[in-house]
């Protein structure tokens, strides 16, 4: 009695956590480092905003000038000197400031749109993995059913030898054959594991394995959103074409602010000095730059000739997202139509044929090759109708990727 409560009390290990795919999403937005750093980036060119906008400094200048400390006169040390002090601020002509501010902005805006272009491929790969991981579920429960139902074969084939109506050799080969249901489990168990990493790596989470778990609907949806919805909302989501039109924008806005400083900034000064035997006097200047040579040209050039070229990029990621919203549907659609017949027609036949032979043969009606081949036909259909579903699912990741937002849930 004493040594039992002198044993430390057992610890209850920490319980799983199941995450929705929303939960999943919502971790990850929060979590993931890339998009952390790209969300400072953000703030970076918020910051640019400030600096676009400042004015310029002006310059402070005073001097003293004629102080003579071997003067005869040792009473009067400061009758001669000439104190200086001058004003000088440059002026910016053509709206600079403004047109810098507007720039800084419209850079902020593009800036936004390519965070949530980035963020919106990471999703995709977010989403793939989900997928994996319950796939790799699905497979798992799949070759555990598949092994325990052939122990229950094995258990009967069994009987049968005793009661002497199979032979040795036969119960031998079923024996044999039960390792590649083992080894199904297995192999998908370290598939398993290997998408829960996959996804704790995206989610910079260092929770076990063990204690992490995702769960979410494992089927298709049979109707699919008309392919020219798909195309307008693709056109009205994607980031990246928005980026693309922003672009262009800020290219227009950049080329008025070359034309901007190709014109001439005055510098306007006020001094105040004293200069014996004038008591003391003010003066005003104007500094104008020639600009002879240099206007610009060069800077209105380029912003020139960078607005045409964002136009075009404009036009290829415009043809570039109805060309990935085509191609995305069109295997979604080719998916769908495999799984409508899965559904409808091999899953029940399978189905029907393992039962039907696996009767016949614990009765004697069918050969012992019979049985092992209906129950390889069993076992492939119902792996590559998971697989399948996989495959859609990780289309249909494709599909809202391709629009720009999730269309398939």
């Amino acid at each position: 009695m004493l040594a039992q409560m002198d044993a430390p009390a057992q610890q209850t290990p920490p319980a799983q956590r199941t995450y929705t795919w929303e939960q999943l999403k919502e971790k990850f937005l929060a979590a993931n480092p890339t998009l952390q750093a790209a969300r400072i980036g953000i703030e970076e060119s918020h910051a640019q905003e400030t600096t676009a906008y400042l004015r310029p400094n002006p310059d402070f200048t005073a001097s003293i000038d004629q102080f003579d400390p071997f003067t005869p006169n040792p009473y009067q040390p400061l009758s001669e000197i000439e104190p200086y002090i001058s004003f000088d601020y440059l002026h910016e002509r053509g709206h600079k400031r403004e047109l810098r501010l507007e720039s800084a902005k419209k850079s902020t805006v593009v800036a936004q749109s390519q965070l949530e272009d980035q963020q919106r491929n990471l999703i995709f790969n977010l989403r793939s993995a989900f997928v994996q991981t319950l796939q790799a579920k699905a497979v798992l429960a799949l070759a555990n059913d598949n092994l325990k139902d052939y122990d229950k074969t094995l258990e009967v084939s069994r009987d049968r030898k005793k009661a002497g109506d199979i032979a040795q050799v036969d119960l031998d080969r079923l024996e044999l054959q039960r390792v590649q249901y083992e080894s199904d489990v297995q192999n998908a168990s370290v598939s398993l594991r290997t998408a829960k990493i996959e996804l704790l790596q995206l989610l910079n989470d260092r929770t076990p394995v063990e204690r992490f778990d995702v769960t979410g609907p494992y089927s298709f949806a049979e109707q699919l959103v008309p392919l020219d919805e798909l195309r307008q909302a693709a056109i009205e989501a994607r980031p990246d074409l928005k980026a693309a039109v922003q672009s262009v924008d800020l290219a227009k806005t950049n080329y008025h602010l070359a034309v901007a400083n190709g014109t001439t900034d005055p510098t306007f000064g006020i001094d105040i000095a004293r200069n014996p035997p004038i008591s003391a006097y003010i003066g005003v200047s104007v500094n104008i730059p020639l600009r002879i040579f240099d206007r610009n040209q060069g800077e209105k050039a380029r912003t020139e000739l960078d607005i045409k070229r964002n136009e075009r990029l404009h036009s290829a990621a415009e043809a570039q997202v109805f060309s990935d919203v085509d191609s995305a549907y069109a295997t979604v659609n080719s998916n769908v139509i495999l799984l409508r017949s899965y559904k409808s027609h091999y899953l029940e036949q399978a189905v029907r044929v393992r039962q039907t032979i696996s009767f016949a043969y614990q009765h004697g009606g069918a050969s012992l090759l019979d049985f092992l081949q209906a129950e390889q036909d069993y076992r492939s259909i119902q792996l590559n109708y998971l697989n399948l579903i996989g495959s859609y699912l990780t289309a249909a990741g494709q599909l809202n990727l391709a629009v720009g937002r999730e269309v398939i849930q």
